[in-house]
């Protein structure tokens, strides 16, 4: 059977705050759910404290066009400071591999995204990547990127 083709979306943004403090932002599980559009109706489901480390699982329950999805990622690089990969277990995607990485610049920071991402469904959902998916990707970093900015003031 053959393997489902894989996207890719990158992103980068330079923040006015020291590294420090933007990455300890982006570590807090539950600041997730501000940097999440609010179409998408995300909750996160796992308990405080969540210790970011190697091997923690998070929970979050969100709405995609209206359809319910649990969504369990683990943390499979963690680089205190410098990056960490989170990688969809179960939720909506065939595959979702998230890299952040984190940048001094000066006094502020560049943040990176890099995501890797394949549907589910084989080609009925291959089909609904340029109709929906694409654009919805997008739409979130898009929302990701002025929400942290707010976030931070």
């Amino acid at each position: 059977m053959p393997r489902a083709p894989i996207h890719r979306l990158q992103r980068h943004q330079r923040l006015d705050h020291p590294l420090d403090t933007v990455f300890e932002f982006f570590v807090r599980a539950h600041n997730l759910e501000r940097l999440t559009p609010p179409w998408l109706r995300f909750a996160l489901v796992t308990p405080d404290p969540i210790e970011m480390r190697v091997g923690t699982r998070i929970e979050y329950r969100l709405h995609v066009h209206r359809v319910p999805f649990r969504w369990v990622s683990r943390i499979e690089e963690w680089d205190p400071g410098r990056s960490f990969v989170d990688r969809q277990l179960r939720g909506p995607y065939a595959l979702w591999h998230h890299r952040h990485v984190f940048e001094r610049d000066g006094d502020g920071t560049i943040v990176r995204d890099e995501v890797h991402y394949a549907m589910p469904l084989g080609r009925v959902g291959e089909l609904a990547h340029p109709l929906l998916v694409r654009r919805d990707v997008r739409r979130i970093f898009d929302y990701r990127q002025a929400a942290v900015v707010h976030a931070l003031a």
